[in-house]
């Protein structure tokens, strides 16, 4: 008897621990009826002259571009780090209008950041076209190493990866020469040890393409950086061509920081030696006054291209900051053409200031309209697509599929997840960059069905430091509340919270003795959307709700500084979207 007490007893048990995942998947999902994002800088207020463009070409968040040319057309990609889908594809007729077509990594199998910070995954991929083929190389960091993948497509699909392990280090690119042979540069470590904390040296090494794999001895090239006594930091992002006979090496150095450069070196022989350009750095703002007006800071991690008249051009990354220190919108994508000066390229004379507003290049062809990838614009989305649009991005790589446009038409359906911001796996958060100091994010949802779902609006630069602007039940589910939660690097704190009016709980008054009628009565009523928004103009952030009354304020005044990358840390920048979670226990 006892035994078969035991026995139905471990059923039991069984049975429960078998139910629980489906409870929490028989969670109604969180209606989301749109989203916009407005951007206002004063940057972009500037007129924009007949032939010109606006920098940064990509706002927000776009940082170690490399390009190549097929065609009559550009390709660019950025680093995309633990975001998923990895490695934005953007294509280009002119250099200034950019567009995006697609990622490279696309597919849940092509890579995992599962238990990464944000910051690591994918690190500075590097784009080639070459006899009908595109070619992109790149590093997964902690997620598997150097890799390469092909497209005949640069808008996918792209090939699975094709892992480099002889490769050591990050910033891998190719390079084709004139006689069919294939280069794979890199930076790594030095010969031996280190001599100082950032010592490191790009290699060269051949290229099989038939193998997709390295061959034969690497190279140093360069060993810590243009001038070894002064002990430089991380020569990095190595990019070679070969113009008039010469050999160029196009490398950042510095650190990706304020103290950012571009260096450039050459010799006749690809393998070198190579020779510093007396005059380098050829691009950097770390020579300028910090209190300058509108500063641009950390430029660098430049690569060329060639344009159809002869001209060079370069793309780079850099930041705006704000209070001298501070960005919250990442390093951007900018644009500047080359001068050839005595047989050396030259992005920007030492002194000089990065321009928000240049000429644009001479076959661009009609105004220089940027939006949305730059300038001051709004972006709606009303969720009535097949499909997400290209803008959204997630935060690792998606296990389930928590976020559905079919469900209901016209609405984004959110499946709440355990999983919060603070979360190194997959949190139910759609990011879309923060493109401008001064901007509104916005959102309408319905109000949570169940008790112990929350959802709204976050603002979010990493795992440690977000805001979340959310609505949710209380344990009698006709009674809600708005409340705003803020991780500074220490944990999550309630911030304000303030109650709903029962018009827009869309719940009838019940018995608080009994909660389950209230929860069936929240289920079964209409319930009324409440909008929520996130304002934000450089270090300070309001946080507001309208439930059908208009708009109040819940806190205004707030720190945004901890959404910047000087307080933060890391790589990348702040992005805003929908967020839906299960009830944290607190």
């Amino acid at each position: 008897m006892r035994a078969a007490r035991r026995i139905a007893a471990a059923r039991a048990l069984l049975i429960a621990a078998l139910l629980l995942p489906l409870c929490a998947q028989a969670r109604q999902p969180v209606l989301f009826d749109w989203f916009e994002y407005s951007g206002r800088d004063a940057v972009f207020e500037t007129p924009l002259p007949d032939g010109h463009y606006r920098n940064p070409v990509l706002a927000g968040f776009h940082p170690d571009p490399s390009i190549t040319r097929a065609g009559d057309r550009y390709y660019l990609v950025n680093s995309s780090f633990a975001y998923y889908p990895g490695i934005p594809v953007f294509e280009s007729a002119d250099l200034v209008h950019w567009e995006q077509i697609g990622h490279v990594v696309d597919r849940p199998d092509m890579l995992d950041f599962d238990g990464l910070g944000v910051s690591r995954g994918v690190f500075a991929p590097a784009i080639e076209f070459h006899d009908g083929t595109f070619y992109l190389v790149t590093t997964a960091v902690d997620s598997g190493g150097n890799f390469v993948v092909t497209a005949t497509d640069p808008a996918g699909p792209w090939s699975d990866p094709v892992w480099l392990p002889g490769i050591d280090g990050i910033d891998p690119s190719l390079f084709f020469d004139r006689d069919g042979r294939v280069y794979l540069l890199n930076n790594g470590p030095p010969e031996g040890e280190p001599r100082y904390d950032g010592h490191r040296a790009v290699w060269l090494q051949a290229f099989d393409l038939d193998a997709m794999q390295p061959t034969g001895p690497r190279r140093l090239l360069v060993d810590g950086g243009v001038d070894p006594s002064t002990n430089p930091i991380w020569i990095e992002g190595p990019h070679l061509y070969r113009r008039d006979g010469w050999y160029y090496l196009n490398c950042a150095e510095g650190g990706t920081g304020p103290q950012h450069s571009q260096v450039i070196l050459r010799s006749r022989d690809v393998w070198g030696p190579y020779e510093p350009y007396d005059r380098n750095p050829i691009l950097t703002q770390r020579d300028l006054p910090d209190d300058r007006a509108d500063p641009v800071t950390n430029a660098g991690h430049a690569d060329l291209v060639q344009g159809p008249d002869g001209s060079w051009w370069a793309t780079f990354l850099a930041s705006r900051n704000y209070d001298r220190a501070h960005y919250n919108t990442g390093r951007e994508t900018f644009l500047l053409p080359v001068q050839w000066r005595d047989g050396w390229p030259v992005i920007l004379e030492p002194g000089r200031t990065i321009p928000y507003v240049a000429p644009a290049p001479s076959w661009m062809d009609g105004a220089a309209d940027q939006a949305p990838m730059t300038g001051n614009f709004s972006w709606r989305d009303e969720f009535d697509g097949p499909a997400l649009d290209g803008a959204w991005r997630f935060v690792r790589v998606p296990k389930q599929d928590w976020a559905d446009l079919q469900a209901q038409p016209g609405w984004l359906a959110i499946q709440p997840l355990a999983e919060g911001l603070d979360t190194l796996r997959n949190p139910a958060y759609l990011a879309r960059r923060q493109q401008h100091l001064a901007f509104e994010a916005s959102t309408a949802l319905r109000l949570p069905a169940e008790p112990g779902t929350e959802a709204g609006l976050a603002a979010f630069q990493n795992e440690r430091y977000w805001y979340f602007l959310g609505v949710r039940r209380g344990a009698n589910a006709a009674e809600a509340e708005v409340f705003l939660e803020r991780s500074a690097g220490d944990g999550r704190e309630l911030v304000a919270t303030a109650a709903l009016p029962p018009s827009a709980n869309g719940a009838a008054a019940t018995d608080d003795r009994n909660r389950a009628a209230a929860h069936d009565a929240a289920a079964a009523a209409p319930t009324a959307t409440v909008s929520l928004r996130i304002t934000g103009d450089a270090g300070t952030y309001g946080f507001a709700f309208d439930a059908g009354d208009g708009w109040q304020w819940l806190a205004r005044d707030q720190d945004g500084t901890v959404l910047s990358t000087e307080t933060a840390g890391g790589f990348v920048g702040a992005t805003v979207g929908p967020h839906a979670r299960l009830a944290p226990d607190r």
